[in-house]
């Protein structure tokens, strides 16, 4: 069964990104309002308290086991409540050389537990997160030779992951072909392999993506896609555009998911393919319906499909049973945020990526959209909707002037980020299990004053990881007050009790 509305005027699909969101200036105008609605914020902190107090007595989560993975599995790591949640600065790199109206783009973050590393221009960049260290100690840094141009956003469980970059070209990101693939080892800074890929001269930074699964790096362009063992980088399979149908994303994970594209370039038609990694046989196809302007993989297990119907938005989810492809559920996004789409300047291919929505084993946990009530009403909600039947199965409410915005699994229950707009109330990172509602603190914290955006998923990468949470800007430009001043590129924050 296809999904999807007639054909309208509309059929052009495009990754492009949307106009600015207005949102954001609402949210900007709401720090004015919280000086207003100070009182209610300070009663607020009052059940925050008290809200510590009483889910600060659960350590971790009931029933929660890690899980034994493979090395060059895609990493799902398990966390816990750590023994205080008073949060302390970790990590905090200012950037700096940026001159005139140069951008600097910075498209993904990965942290291990030991460092967090940023993709930055023509380099990797990590910085040390230990205890009380130097809040701007340096790792290693490992020059690319060229632009990054397509990032995986996931790390395998022994701490790798891999990047596309234009060889030869370092001042811009469009300046030449994004057709040489390289694997990294976070922890050390390590280059363990580069390949050249095939038929790759006329990939460009618009339209190249790349994801990992279990031992199988796989990247697709407008032109073609190819797959490496992880290991040994030897080639596994390849397409080209000279057939009627190709792959023109992947989805990794614990699985992966080929978005195909058929037919004529101006006008095609769609179909998601789950494949086997390693041979890039197709084991069950779904047919999206025509008249839809963008399709996006937010995830391959489950696998789950958000498709914009019409305009620049996300108006439905699709949910897709794992072993055979049938479409279980169709879920509104009337009233949801999920965040999908190109985020960095309209540059670097984010088929894979929707900021305001995490699937789990079950469920799919959405934003909602900011309320435009100032002073009654909470700033948005998670909803929690179940993958078969597609119903709404639990909230997750923000409070004034605190947006909540989900981070990532753990196990079955759910990371979320509630931010601050106001001098009152600390932010903070929780844990929340949707089947008992309960809530468990893991750090609270503020980020520095004047850098709301860090918190935005739009505008910054948030990541949490082995009892850290980190704030990273993906686009760094020069500040037009302070010109000469670097510029907050990351900040991380850990516990500032002692060691478990």
């Amino acid at each position: 069964m296809s999904f999807g509305p007639p054909p309208s005027m509309h059929t052009q699909p495009t990754q492009s990104a949307p106009a600015v969101d207005p949102s954001r200036d609402r949210r900007r105008r709401r720090v004015l309002g919280a000086v207003a609605a100070v009182v209610a914020a300070v009663v607020c902190l009052g059940a925050g308290l008290i809200w510590y107090h009483s889910a600060g007595q659960t350590h971790g989560r009931t029933g929660a086991k890690a899980v034994q993975q493979a090395p060059d599995a895609v990493r799902e790591t398990l966390e816990k409540a750590p023994v205080s949640p008073e949060g302390e600065v970790v990590v905090k790199h200012n950037e700096g050389g940026l001159t005139g109206k140069q951008q600097r783009f910075a498209p993904a973050t990965w942290a291990t537990g030991k460092i967090v590393a940023r993709a930055l221009a023509d380099r990797i960049e990590a910085y040390k997160t230990e205890p009380h260290p130097d809040s701007d100690a340096k790792a290693w840094t490992l020059r690319l030779g060229g632009h990054v141009c397509a990032v995986s956003r996931d790390v395998t469980a022994d701490g790798r992951t891999a990047v596309v970059v234009e060889p030869g070209h370092t001042d811009s990101p469009q300046a030449g072909a994004c057709d040489e693939v390289v694997m990294v080892d976070l922890d050390t800074g390590k280059k363990l392999w580069q390949r050249k890929t095939p038929a790759g001269e006329d990939a460009s930074i618009l339209g190249t993506n790349i994801s990992l699964t279990r031992g199988v790096v796989a990247i697709a362009w407008d032109e073609g896609s190819v797959a490496y063992d992880m290991h040994s980088s030897r080639l596994l399979w390849k397409t080209s555009a000279t057939s009627q149908c190709h792959d023109s994303a992947y989805a990794g994970g614990q699985a992966l998911l080929a978005l195909v594209k058929c037919g004529d370039p101006g006008d095609p038609t769609y179909r998601v393919e789950k494949l086997e990694p390693r041979t890039g046989r197709a084991l069950w196809r779904y047919s999206v319906s025509n008249g839809l302007r963008s399709i996006y993989l937010p995830s391959a297990d489950p696998p789950v499909i958000a498709v914009e119907a019409g305009d620049y938005r996300v108006t439905d989810l699709l949910t897709l049973d794992p072993k055979s492809g049938e479409r279980l559920a169709t879920i509104s996004m009337n009233g949801y945020d999920p965040k999908c789409g190109s985020d960095v300047g309209a540059f670097f291919d984010a088929v894979d990526t929707c900021y305001g929505m995490v699937v789990g084993r079950d469920r799919v946990f959405v934003m909602s959209k900011d309320t435009d009530d100032l002073t009654r009403k909470p700033e948005n909600q998670i909803t929690a909707f179940d993958l078969r039947k597609g119903t709404a199965v639990g909230k997750f409410v923000g409070r004034l002037f605190q947006q909540v915005v989900p981070v990532r699994m753990n196990g079955d229950d759910l990371i979320v980020f509630r931010s601050t707009m106001d001098d009152v109330q600390p932010a903070a990172v929780v844990d929340w299990n949707p089947r008992t509602d309960k809530e468990t603190p893991y750090l609270l914290f503020r980020l520095p004053e004047d850098e709301h955006e860090l918190g935005d998923p739009e505008q910054s990468d948030i990541l949490y990881e082995q009892g850290q949470v980190f704030f990273a800007r993906r686009l760094l430009a020069r500040d037009d007050v302070h010109p000469k001043n670097p510029v907050l590129s990351v900040i991380g924050v850990g516990t500032a009790g002692l060691e478990h």
